[in-house]
């Protein structure tokens, strides 16, 4: 195992370089302009405001649906730095929320994508990959497979919650 100084001497080397700066910039960018994306092509959802950056562990935005908004739930999309892709999150807007939904799936035994081990220590209930490896070289086609992806996982669990009741 490293120590800090020795990843802090590694950090500084790497930035020395240049590229890992415009690959941040060039992401950061990105998921602004997904975000973006979403807000004016589905006025129907509230898309926050702001991007959560993250300690290069993950990058967000939430969207919300109205189903889901009544219900204390909502969407992430998020980029995950360690599994390098991108993913869809089913999250509650609290750690009551979270427990109470999580159980409800576990308990019904729905299975379409996959539920977290336990809610605690997860900022998730439910975890789908939407672009595993993405393909930053066609940011359309990206942006159209995120998407497309999160889209049939918001009907997925509206439809579920639906007949959940």
């Amino acid at each position: 195992m490293t120590s800090f100084a020795d990843d802090m001497r590694e950090f500084q080397s790497q930035l020395a370089l240049g590229r890992v700066q415009a690959a941040y910039q060039g992401l950061m960018q990105y998921m602004l302009d997904l975000k973006t994306h979403f807000t004016k092509k589905h006025p129907d959802y509230s898309v926050s405001g702001s991007l959560y950056q993250g300690y290069m562990d993950m990058t967000y935005f939430a969207i919300v649906p109205e189903t889901l908004k009544q219900r204390g739930l909502k969407i992430a999309v998020v980029f995950v730095y360690g599994s390098f892709r991108f993913e869809v999150w089913l999250s509650g807007c609290n750690r009551q929320v979270q427990a109470r939904y999580w159980q409800l799936l576990k308990d019904s035994g729905w299975a379409k994508y996959r539920l977290v081990p336990d809610p605690k220590g997860f900022d998730s209930i439910l975890v789908h990959p939407l672009a595993d490896p993405p393909d930053f070289g066609d940011l359309d086609a990206l942006t159209a497979q995120i998407e497309q992806g999160t889209l049939a996982f918001i009907q997925d669990v509206e439809e579920f919650l639906a007949k959940a009741g």
